[in-house]
């Protein structure tokens, strides 16, 4: 049986090519196609062969790769897939539009809609270098919504990382999404019941992620923070803060993780579509203190391994580390949380289940499959 694994482009290295490095990983005899390759920006794929597009070949596609929007779905409407039985597409935008063959199987994992279509402020205000242009683009991106939705309806089957984006996937494209949360390698993360006096942003400096919420109420808390990663807010988010807060900038994982492990908890303020953050603190057995909306509501138990707050305010933060301050934390118990939840055994467990109920048996048992990740793997490191 043939596989085609298909990512928008490979021009950075975030969550979702985390994601599609793991599909590739698992299935590791399929064929990788993507629209742009940039070999130095985004997974290592250890010398195997990646297919791309027409788009790879113009000058300049690959640094401006959001300019080249109006051709993207032309470009992967011309990839031949033709041989192929099984179709895995991963996608924020256009892969889920690849043609496939008669009786092929194509099961689209979507980490959300199109956003730039479809929530254009928000996504102008995280890149604003594009404000000034958008009336000159707003007539471009009527017709990108009509072919969006036109090949929104490619795929067989949807798989959405939340119930946020697969209710998202249901009003917009009008399709049906299963939900797998996606996993994290537990391995990579430290434990420790022993914490230290301090809480910890790990996040990137944008407007969305509402760090202003944590630094008022961290201000009138006194309590001490520490904040990790970088970008445009940073500036006047430290002309915000009080010597309690300290901002390290970016961290190696070596550090980050050892950071995670000794916190007193982990703070999210922003409303995120899913967010890994949450799931690595637990496995480093910390709990998180979160929003209380999106990606949170899949992945955290109120009271048990965090607290989470609403309205996205620094009144009702304040409240919830509170809380935290005076809760009887159970950190081993956080950890599990993770580790029988949201490893990559558990990933894969439950992807091979899915191909299996819409594919047939017979389906798995001709995927050349890595068949050792479909064991459990619980072990994590123990800082002591």
């Amino acid at each position: 049986m043939k596989v085609a694994l298909v990512h928008d482009y490979l021009t950075q290295f975030g969550g979702a090519e985390r994601v599609f490095e793991l599909l590739c990983q698992f299935f590791y005899e399929a064929d990788v196609y993507t629209s742009l390759y940039d070999p130095q920006n985004t997974v290592d794929f250890a010398g195997r062969a990646v297919k791309t597009t027409f788009l790879q070949q113009l000058p300049g596609a690959k640094l401006g790769f959001r300019l080249f929007a109006p051709f993207y779905y032309r470009a992967f409407r011309r990839l031949d897939l033709q041989d192929y039985d099984l179709i895995i597409s991963s996608t924020s935008s256009f892969a889920k539009g690849v043609k496939k063959k008669p009786g092929a199987m194509h099961i689209c994992f979507c980490h959300n809609v199109t956003r730039f279509l479809w929530d254009t402020r928000t996504y102008l205000e995280e890149y604003s270098k594009f404000q000034k242009f958008y009336p000159l683009i707003k007539p471009i991106f009527q017709s990108l919504r009509q072919q969006d939705l036109q090949y929104a309806q490619e795929p067989d089957l949807y798989i959405a990382n939340s119930t946020t984006v697969a209710k998202r996937i249901r009003q917009i494209y009008q399709r049906k999404a299963l939900v797998i949360n996606y996993p994290i390698d537990t391995s990579k993360f430290i434990y420790s019941a022993e914490k230290e006096d301090y809480y910890l942003i790990s996040s990137r400096m944008i407007s969305y992620k509402r760090l202003d919420i944590a630094i008022e109420t961290f201000n009138w808390l006194g309590l001490p923070l520490i904040i990790t990663g970088d970008g445009p807010e940073r500036e006047r988010l430290e002309a915000m803060s009080l010597d309690n807060i300290k901002f390290l900038g970016y961290v190696d994982d070596n550090w980050r993780t050892h950071l995670m492990a000794k916190a007193k908890a982990v703070v999210i303020t922003a409303l995120e579509d899913y967010g890994l953050v949450p799931i690595e603190a637990n496995a480093s057995g910390t709990p998180v203190v979160a929003y209380g909306a999106g990606g949170v509501l899949d992945t955290q138990i109120d009271g048990e391994t965090g607290i989470l707050f609403t309205p996205q305010s620094p009144d009702a933060l304040q409240g919830a580390i509170e809380q935290v301050e005076s809760q009887n934390w159970n950190y081993t118990k956080i950890r599990e949380h993770a580790v029988n939840n949201f490893s990559e055994s558990v990933f894969f467990q439950q992807i091979t289940k899915v191909i299996e109920e819409f594919c047939g048996p017979s389906i798995v048992h001709n995927l050349n499959i890595k068949s050792e990740w479909l064991a459990n793997k619980v072990p994590i490191g123990v800082d002591r």
